[in-house]
């Protein structure tokens, strides 16, 4: 509290007078109304923000009302906040890159005028990158995109258009999906989309309620747009003028699709991307392949930790912070980004990754050589940009410039390497590196920094045009030199004349206001007052002296600032042409930007592997059609990273037809969500192109990660624990394949135990008999062990799953005090008993507490294998006591059904509250009532 309390006393007070009020109120009235919109005010020294917006930043920022302020009076007054500048691009950087549910606009202006200048929106950052980014590094490069989704009767059909404007990339997909949007939910993720454009009718459709749900799910903001903005003519024409090169393959490009030429269209509207002449032949239009990458849903995001979160202890908490120790401002990250995002499919492509890096873990002079050098690399893909928008300053081009006289000590490391991938970094490095470097290109921009840059006074914080560099510049350089040489004179002879030490009684001062003038203390002032009555001409008295001139002075001073001013006209004429010639190195720049990103984050991949206390190794990587996943020895590299954490490694052997689908069994806390995520992390490290931390590894593609991993309540969304299970659940039976990878984590806990162990056992069938993907299935349900053994009790059960087998984490409980130690450690076999009380007493429950649920406990039967696999067919179901009549059930449940229509029909609407209660409590009187004789019915009430 007193913390916001002091921020409240540091608020800018506004100040405005009654007309400049009136005026301003009478503007902001007349706004449309958004409620995404946060409007900001810039009034030069701080900014403001009114209405609700005010309450907003007052109850979100300051964390108290106390903040806001009302301007004018009666009823047309409007509340205010008033905002720091710093408090400002707080504001911004949370409500852009964190918050991601409103966009930003800034107005400029006085009065009753003001004017949009900037407007910003979590996928279109390009107005406030100077704001967001001028004190830290752009980590992630944030995607637009639209979608089209069209029922019908054979499915549904995605078309999708989408924009990346950082990198400037224009992109196509089109694919067919699943009734809750799984396909579109991985691109989502995979292209990093922070905004999504629908179309109005569709987004307020209850048909596409699922759409919004997966776009909710992925933190995506929804954008309603008219119908008729989502159209595909003339577009082949505009694309025309944005894309580089010829526009054949542009046109033979959307010719391929149905659907998404028309989202693109709403895309390059909304982004207005014709109206800024230097989109022109800038852009990159492409394919989205979804079979490219590995598909990961935002579940599996989460339940892996890929990306970093706010909650994040330290940076080692996710994947994407383990991995990130590149050096480059920027670039490396924001691809570090991109591939976490998009795992790779292709063995060969997949090996070329894991060949560098193996490069780097196994010569650590060339991994710290590189190293140093790329710390002293800018964020070139950025500066770039910023020639070719014609936003850049000399400060760009010293820095392009600073970045390319590294890249001879990047190549004479290279060079030095001879070992076994020297071929390799030849091609990938040595070679383009050769080509960038000569003469025709980044020697050229060298040698024009050189020439026209002062280099000199770089050293001082000043960028500008060396003054040898034009004839014009070197005359009035000249000109202005001779004028200062002349101004000292003069000040001397002025010493002389009023007898006074130069400099210490007589200053020489340079102001806005009067140019050079000379000025002495008050304290002097008497002594020589009638000389400079004569003589000179006095400009202002004031406490720290009295400044004077005299006509000589004035006229060299507005001599000198005439000069001053042309060389200033001169210098920035100057700075636009080596602007405008260094924007035309662009192309060699963005190559350049991506060799030095692919080498930083493979720099970073090996620096992790080799710096890791418990080594990394090489993971072998197959086919997804052949092969197994093999982990030896492996760790959670996240978990093992925490300063207080001593991991246990352990093997995971998913074996075609042998344990293909893993059963995990064992106490809370005994390591098991732990083990299935980590094996996951594994495998997505190795198709990134990483090392893993294992012993051995050996992995077979996949194509997909499903996680459903401690579903958290979505109640503010309407969605409860067990309904968030479930629609997860019902992603992975529609999407995954046997290339896909699925992990599950205690399923079927939101629901009564028969349920949620009937629909566990269910689905783990269905996984083993219809998807046949690799699975690793934890669970509380120690009945499921029996999906691994051979049954015959019953037609149903006599099969056995094939590759189905039991897992457990194991724990060790002391005899005599029976104390449980938890083992971490997973073996085969299933676990032979419930660890629950025990976990209780690790939470320090009451010693009552406990006792009572150890009496409550012994009244049920114990579990054990036998008990689902019993030699006597009579004995089945006993463990819960829960015996039913298959007889018993038919007429119960046809009774059930009798009740519900009967519910169904009554006319809710027309009824009173008492008469619809005593029509229900009727109802469910006749139902308790035939409910005596059907032990099915008992249960429900």
């Amino acid at each position: 509290m007193g913390d916001n309390f002091e921020e409240h006393n540091k608020l800018p007070e506004l100040k405005l007078d009654a007309k400049q009020a009136q005026g301003f109120i009478s503007f902001f009235k007349k706004l449309d109304t958004d409620p995404r919109a946060i409007r900001f005010f810039d009034r030069k020294d701080y900014y403001t923000t009114h209405g609700e917006n005010a309450t907003f930043i007052a109850k979100t920022y300051y964390h108290t009302t106390t903040a806001v302020r009302q301007l004018g009076s009666g009823s047309d007054a409007i509340s205010s906040v008033s905002v720091s500048k710093n408090m400002f691009e707080t504001v911004a950087r949370d409500l852009l890159l964190e918050r991601t549910d409103h966009t930003l606009e800034l107005y400029e202006g006085n009065g009753a005028n003001w004017r949009l200048v900037k407007s910003g929106s979590p996928g279109n950052l390009g107005s406030f990158e100077e704001i967001l980014f001028a004190n830290n590094e752009m980590r992630d490069s944030p995607a637009i995109v639209a979608v089209i989704s069209n029922l019908r009767e054979s499915g549904c059909s995605v078309g999708l258009g989408y924009v990346d404007l950082t990198k400037r990339v224009l992109g196509l997909a089109e694919f067919p999906d699943d009734s809750h949007y799984t396909n579109l939910e991985s691109t989502l993720v995979a292209l990093g989309c922070k905004e999504c454009l629908l179309r109005a009718d569709i987004a307020k459709s209850s048909e596409f309620k699922s759409l919004t749900d997966a776009l909710s799910r992925c933190g995506v903001m929804v954008m309603e747009r008219k119908k008729v903005e989502f159209k595909g003519r003339d577009l082949v024409q505009d694309l025309g003028r944005l894309v580089k090169g010829s526009i054949d393959p542009v046109r033979d490009l959307l010719a391929a699709f149905e659907f998404a030429p028309s989202a693109l269209g709403c895309i390059m509207s909304y982004a207005d991307l014709l109206a800024d002449e230097t989109n022109y032949g800038n852009y990159k239009i492409q394919r989205y392949d979804l079979d490219s990458y590995m598909r990961l849903d935002s579940a599996a995001m989460r339940a892996l930790n890929v990306m970093e979160s706010k909650s994040d202890a330290n940076k080692n908490f996710s994947l994407f912070g383990l991995l990130n120790r590149t050096c480059t401002a920027g670039m490396g990250k924001r691809l570090l980004h991109m591939w976490l995002k998009q795992p790779l499919l292709d063995v060969d492509e997949i090996n070329f990754r894991l060949d560098l890096v193996q490069t780097f873990v196994e010569d650590a002079a060339l991994r710290q050589d590189l190293r140093q050098h790329l710390k002293r690399i800018s964020d070139i893909e950025r500066l770039t940009r910023s020639l070719e928008k014609k936003k850049a300053s000399l400060v760009h081009v010293v820095k392009l410039y600073q970045s390319s006289i590294r890249l001879p000590f990047i190549k004479n490391a290279l060079e030095q390497y001879n070992g076994q991938f020297a071929s390799l970094i030849k091609e990938r490095y040595l070679d383009p590196l050769d080509t960038w470097t000569d003469d025709k290109h980044l020697n050229r921009f060298i040698a024009l920094v050189e020439t026209s840059v002062d280099l000199d006074q770089l050293e001082n914080g000043e960028y500008m045009i060396s003054s040898g560099y034009d004839s014009q510049l070197l005359t009035l350089k000249n000109e202005q030199e001779s004028l200062e040489h002349t101004i000292h004179d003069l000040h001397r002879k002025a010493a002389n004349d009023l007898d006074l030490p130069i400099d210490k009684a007589l200053k020489l001062e340079k102001g806005t206001q009067h140019g050079y003038a000379f000025r002495i203390t008050k304290k002097e002032e008497p002594k020589v007052r009638k000389k400079l009555n004569v003589h000179f001409i006095v400009l202002e008295t004031r406490k720290d002296g009295v400044k004077f001139t005299n006509t000589k002075l004035k006229k060299l001073s507005d001599q000198y600032q005439k000069v001053v001013e042309e060389y200033k006209t001169c210098q920035r004429e100057l700075v636009a042409r080596v602007v405008q010639t260094a924007a035309s190195f662009s192309e060699v720049f963005e190559g350049l930007a991506w060799t030095l990103s692919e080498m930083d984050v493979l720099l970073s991949f090996a620096d992790l592997a080799a710096g890791s206390p418990t080594a990394y190794t090489r993971p072998i990587i197959s086919p997804s059609d052949e092969g197994d996943i093999i982990l030896e020895g492996s760790r959670h590299p996240c978990v093992e990273a925490q300063d207080w954490v001593n991991f246990i490694p352990n093997d995971c052997k998913l074996l075609r037809g042998k344990s293909w689908f893993q059963i995990i069994t064992g106490p809370n806390m005994g390591g098991k969500s732990t083990f299935i995520r980590q094996v996951g992390v594994n495998i997505l490290m190795a198709q990134v192109g990483s090392f893993v931390p294992c012993d051995n590894a050996s992995i077979s593609i996949r194509d997909c990660i499903f996680a459903r991993v401690g579903a958290g309540d979505c109640q503010l969304r309407g969605v409860s624990t067990f309904m968030q299970e479930m629609l997860e659940t019902a992603s992975i039976l529609k999407g995954a394949t046997a290339r896909s990878l699925i992990i599950i984590d205690e399923l079927g806990r939101g629901t009564s135990t028969y349920d949620g162990f009937g629909l566990a056992w269910a689905i783990c069938e269905h996984i083993v008999e219809v998807i046949q993907a690799p699975t690793l299935f934890a669970t509380h349900f120690h009945e499921l062990t029996a999906l691994a053994h051979e049954s015959t009790s019953n037609e149903q059960s006599s099969k056995k799953l094939p590759g189905v087998s039991n897992y457990h984490v194991s724990a060790h409980i002391d005899s005599s005090n029976r104390k449980l130690t938890m083992l971490y450690k997973v073996e085969a076999g299933a676990c032979d008993q419930s660890f629950g009380i025990h976990v209780a007493e690790f939470a320090n429950f009451p010693e009552s507490v406990v006792a009572l649920a150890r009496a409550k406990a012994s009244e049920l039967e114990d579990f054990s294998p036998a008990a689902i696999l019993p030699s006597d067919p009579k004995e089945v179901g006993t463990k819960r006591k829960r015996v039913e009549d298959s007889d018993d059930i038919a007429k119960g449940s046809e009774r059930a059904r009798q009740f519900l229509k009967a519910f169904s029909e009554l006319p809710l609407d027309k009824m009173e509250l008492e008469q619809t209660l005593e029509q229900v409590r009727k109802l469910k009187d006749g139902l308790e009532k035939d409910a005596v004789n059907s032990c099915w019915l008992q249960q429900f009430f």
